[in-house]
């Protein structure tokens, strides 16, 4: 149950030994994000503890806490949400379960207060206001532009999916019970405070969602207030419960999280057919046949000792290769990872300026965005994927995805309701393909292609679509 704030205070002064983190002064604290690139945007979310610091010591290991004091990046934080911004949502059309989700811990169990149909703002205060009831809305990067900005730069910086949730919680409640998430966590606290425990987890770097129960969890090892400007980070399978406290009138909080399903299991599973797919075309020892009825099997012993030995043929196989194919988990990510936030610069997405020529010097736009493949059935081609039209997403203009990709023509079905379509090319042009993506400015008559004419077109049908700017 929440204590009152007093003994909160107190306590959080006595466990500052045992808390690992950052203390920032104001005057080395920034006032926003920094954008310039991926890896400026995640050395400001952080500072100022320095990244390889943060990896070395606490990704996947341990809590960090970086408490801010800064009245500057509590502006800023504030700004990405805040709970007077609901009455507006709502009128744009929100629905329980998809955009919001009204809950509340008691008793050591979540019990869900979602209505029907569409979210009534009155009906939602009341339930904030008389039911102590946590509103937690979902994707708020559809909505915020900022979030969106943060987000789209995070993706580009892991490499893996980013996600986030808003939690508003009225004081004297706490809306889930001790739990554990599957995912990196990154707490940024924007209005109010939060009371916060962590427990040493159960799962280390667990691969699922679970409740746990207090008589299971034992004592803190973390217990904290987050203030407005406060960040918080926490690896995947720790255990962590939070509260709004008695005089704190409401708490809000933005969560952002990633590498869900991003682990070396998780790749091996992805890559491991493809490399089947390619070795057995050229090892027979792949293709011969397993042993009558070993599927109808109870003892599997000789056979277990020939699929060891299989798989030292694939490990040699492996450190010869070059390029590993990615099944699904690129797939995935190409699919639903945020589209550049691109502002007042949507021009950068149509063709402009001189026309390449072979002596012109070229650079790929959206770096960050571009990903190239060749999957196991596409062999005699390679795609360069653009689908760059406009639509209407959760309350703003969303920019579809930008792609350079080497697969078929065939669009894939994107769950914003757009299809991505891509320009063929042979697969002769891959490597002029990854010179362009390699490279930060290239000159086309060093393209690797055979002729001038051949580079002189490749270049020509990337800037058409906006894939590449003329210097």
């Amino acid at each position: 149950m929440p204590k009152k704030v007093g003994k909160h205070a107190d306590m959080g002064r006595e466990t500052q030994a045992q808390c690992k983190r950052a203390k920032v002064e104001a005057a080395c604290s920034p006032s926003t994000m920094n954008f310039e690139n991926p890896d400026s945007l995640f050395g400001s979310l952080i500072s100022p503890i320095k990244q390889e610091v943060f990896f070395r010591e606490y990704w996947e290991q341990k809590p960090l806490l970086i408490q801010r004091n800064d009245p500057l990046v509590a502006a800023y934080y504030q700004s990405l949400f805040q709970l007077s911004d609901l009455k507006e949502l709502c009128n744009q059309g929100l629905y329980y379960g998809r955009d919001v989700n009204i809950c509340r811990c008691m008793n050591g169990k979540k019990k869900v207060l979602n209505k029907e149909g569409k979210v009534n703002y009155m009906q939602l205060k009341k339930d904030f206001d008389q039911k102590k009831a946590t509103i937690q809305f979902h994707q708020p990067q559809r909505f915020k532009e900022e979030l969106w900005k943060i987000q789209e730069k995070l993706e580009c910086y892991f490499g893996s999916l980013v996600g986030s949730n808003v939690y508003i919680t009225p004081q004297g409640s706490q809306g889930l019970p001790p739990h554990y998430d599957d995912v990196e966590v990154f707490i940024l606290q924007l209005e109010g405070e939060k009371h916060w425990r962590l427990y040493k987890p159960t799962v280390h770097l667990a691969r699922e969602y679970n409740v746990e129960s207090e008589d299971r969890i034992g004592n803190p090892t973390h217990e904290f207030i987050l203030k407005p400007g406060d960040l918080l980070y926490f690896p995947r399978g720790t255990i962590h419960q939070a509260d709004t406290p008695l005089g704190i009138s409401y708490s809000t909080h933005v969560t952002i999280s990633t590498y869900q399903n991003n682990s070396w299991g998780d790749f091996l599973l992805d890559t491991i057919p493809g490399l089947v797919f390619d070795t057995a075309k050229e090892d027979v020892m792949l293709r011969t046949s397993i042993p009558r009825q070993l599927l109808m099997q109870v003892d599997i012993a000789d056979s277990t000792k020939k699929l060891s030995s299989l798989l030292r043929r694939l490990a040699d196989r492996l450190e010869n290769t070059k390029e590993l194919r990615s099944s699904d988990m690129k797939k995935d990510f190409i699919m639903n990872r945020l589209p550049p936030c691109l502002g007042c610069d949507s021009d950068l997405l149509t063709p402009g300026g001189k026309l390449p020529r072979i002596d012109c010097k070229i650079r790929l736009q959206f770096r960050d965005h571009t990903v190239i493949t060749v999957e196991p059935d596409q062999e005699n081609a390679v795609s360069v994927m653009k689908p760059l039209s406009f639509m209407h997403f959760g309350g703003g203009s969303v920019r579809s995805e930008l792609l350079l990709h080497c697969t078929g023509t065939k669009g894939w079905d994107s769950p914003l309701g757009f299809q991505t379509h891509g320009l063929r090319f042979p697969l002769s042009y891959f490597d002029a393909l990854k010179q362009i993506w390699r490279s930060s400015t290239i000159c086309v008559k060093d393209l690797s292609l055979a002729s001038d004419e051949e580079k002189e077109n490749l270049a020509l049908s990337l800037w058409t679509e906006g894939l590449i700017k003329v210097l």
